[in-house]
């Protein structure tokens, strides 16, 4: 069982950048292979941003997210980034991490392959 906390979220004027964390948790054995950034809107569905293999630090993006959104990881703290660059008012979300032990080597953005979810971090972009 995977334990996830995001951070860093809050309050950005447009064209700011934000950085949020997710500190993982899973005892004395790292017992998933990747970890995915998502985000929720209101009325929206849940979607995809970016995830990286904590192994060999493969990632992969989703393509509107590509030139605006970092993701990186400290595996000797557990945590894995989201740098957010140039923030628009339509990122306003929820924004959380999951982990997946599906993927031996890659990673990819299926919501149904993340078992565990952190409790999200509000992120609003508001001049």
């Amino acid at each position: 069982q995977v334990h996830l906390v995001e951070s860093g979220g809050g309050l950005v004027q447009p064209g700011g950048s934000l950085r949020l964390s997710c500190a993982a948790s899973s005892g004395p054995t790292t017992d998933y292979s990747a970890i995915a950034w998502f985000r929720q809107a209101p009325g929206k569905e849940r979607e995809g941003i970016s995830c990286i293999n904590v192994k060999n630090n493969y990632t992969w993006y989703a393509q509107p997210m590509k030139d605006r959104f970092i993701i990186s990881r400290d595996n000797a703290k557990g945590t894995v980034y989201l740098q957010m660059l140039s923030l628009k008012p339509e990122d306003n979300a929820v924004y959380y991490c999951a982990a997946s032990s599906v993927a031996a080597r890659g990673c990819s953005l299926l919501i149904m392959a993340y078992r565990n979810w952190g409790q999200g971090t509000q992120v609003t972009v508001s001049s």
